[in-house]
């Protein structure tokens, strides 16, 4: 691994800070989608949405009132009156969006666009906006009178929200602690969460800098528009609680026997604490220490998968060192994810019929390489574990035909029948300006 290179700086006062800055614990959001029937009234909430937007100088601060970030569609590029120039300038991933890559992301059936929640994948999503705060009423004392500007520009109007939460405990629906691994990014000045991992590239996930190829990213034009922006795809994950402790209840005898599974499918205990440091039992204070958590490397304390299996979830999504994985840095991403609706009560095993997930958010500068390289070959697929049939067993699309195998001693164990926990409810691939750039954009004059 190699050294952090000092001379790479980011342009802090360029990038928004939701982009690129981690939240205070706990807080309460909501995601909201606007469509923009005429290009002025767009330019013109842009300039008014402007003044709210921090730069990354100003890290999140659970002091304030709340942080507001600010995405567009390459729809809503279309629809502010973008030069076609411009517009034929960003990667076609981005330009289709993500319903129309869902059979290549394996988003089929329930999960296919046909099934997802309007107006998520349909040409009226133009512009996304992020507000989190520490606590619902100053989250409402700061969305409010925002939402009520756009009463006043009758081009533009609010067609979707989401309102979410993360609780002080980090847990998700799930019961997991969730949001624990994140990458150290060159230039930042914020250090990752494992301190084995030397911090990866800014190209990797802003625009305008050298990627772990040593390469810079294609970028849109003109290069205003495009440096210091990166991409981010949000999409909304219904979570089956109870099919997943009926399926631990199934297949494991006992509350100990049950709670084991259910870590050897996440990869982590409920309290966080890693399969690769804890493997027999939770470990709460372990869990709960950030200098700790994510403190470990997968071919150096766990190559043959006992502990950890190299099918779950977590061991997907980030297989670290991983020998059977090669480079893994060029697929890192930054997760800003969180939970939305109540948590099923414990214990409790039939579906209330309440709507509970995850609004999945990742951020990056290749869409492709990045997000559907992880969501393709990694969550849909399991050649590189070398199990080819073989699905995340907490997030893959499984049909109930689906398999799931624990390295162990003298005897692997090998689970069938995983139906699928998670459902896809839609989601949207943006583009996050910097903020010269949003100025761009608001001043256009086409």
């Amino acid at each position: 691994m190699r050294p952090e290179q000092p001379g790479v700086k980011l342009d802090l006062d360029d990038i928004q800070n939701g982009a690129l800055h981690p939240r205070p614990l706990p807080y309460a959001g909501a995601y909201v989608f606007l469509r923009i029937g005429d290009r002025h009234a767009g330019r013109e909430l842009l300039r008014r949405m402007l003044p709210s937007l921090a730069d990354a100088t100003k890290p999140a601060d659970a002091a304030q009132q709340a942080w507001v970030s600010a995405a567009l569609t390459f729809q809503g590029l279309k629809a502010l009156g973008v030069p076609r120039d411009s517009l034929d300038s960003f990667p076609l991933a981005f330009q289709q969006g993500m319903a129309a890559r869902a059979a290549m992301l394996g988003d089929v059936g329930e999960n296919g666009p046909e099934h997802w929640e309007s107006p998520l994948g349909s040409p009226d999503v133009h512009i996304g906006i992020s507000a989190l705060s520490p606590d619902t009423a100053r989250l409402e004392a700061v969305l409010g009178p925002a939402l009520k500007v756009l009463q006043q520009l009758p081009g533009v109007e609010a067609i979707w929200r989401q309102d979410c939460q993360v609780p002080a405990d980090m847990r998700n629906p799930f019961g997991f602690m969730d949001g624990i691994s994140n990458p150290g990014i060159e230039g930042s000045g914020i250090p990752g969460s494992n301190p084995q991992e030397q911090p990866i590239k800014a190209g990797e996930f802003f625009l305008g800098y050298p990627n772990e190829l040593d390469e810079l990213p294609p970028m849109p034009a003109p290069e205003l528009l495009g440096r210091n922006g990166t991409y981010v795809v949000m999409a909304k994950f219904h979570t089956r609680v109870a099919a997943f402790r009926q399926y631990l209840r199934a297949n494991a005898a006992g509350q100990a026997a049950q709670a084991r599974l259910a870590a050897k499918i996440v990869g982590r205990w409920p309290s966080g604490a890693p399969l690769a440091l804890a493997p027999d039992q939770d470990d709460p204070e372990l869990g709960d220490d950030p200098l700790r958590n994510d403190d470990f490397l997968y071919a150096a304390d766990d190559a043959l998968g006992l502990k950890c299996p190299f099918g779950s979830h977590a061991r997907r999504m980030n297989p670290r060192d991983s020998e059977i994985i090669g480079v893994t840095r060029i697929h890192r991403i930054l997760r800003r994810g969180t939970s939305y609706g109540p948590m099923l009560p414990a214990g409790a095993l039939e579906d209330d019929g309440v709507d509970r997930g995850i609004v999945f958010v990742f951020v990056g500068a290749d869409l492709e390489r990045q997000f559907e390289f992880v969501k393709r070959d990694w969550v849909n697929k399991g050649l590189f574990i070398g199990a080819q049939s073989e699905m995340d067993p907490l997030i893959g699309p499984n049909d109930g035909t689906g398999q799931f195998t624990i390295p162990q001693k003298p005897i692997r164990q090998r689970l069938k029948g995983l139906p699928a926990f998670v459902t896809n409810r839609g989601g949207e691939y943006f583009f996050a300006p910097g903020l010269r750039a949003l100025r761009w954009l608001a001043d256009l004059d086409t």
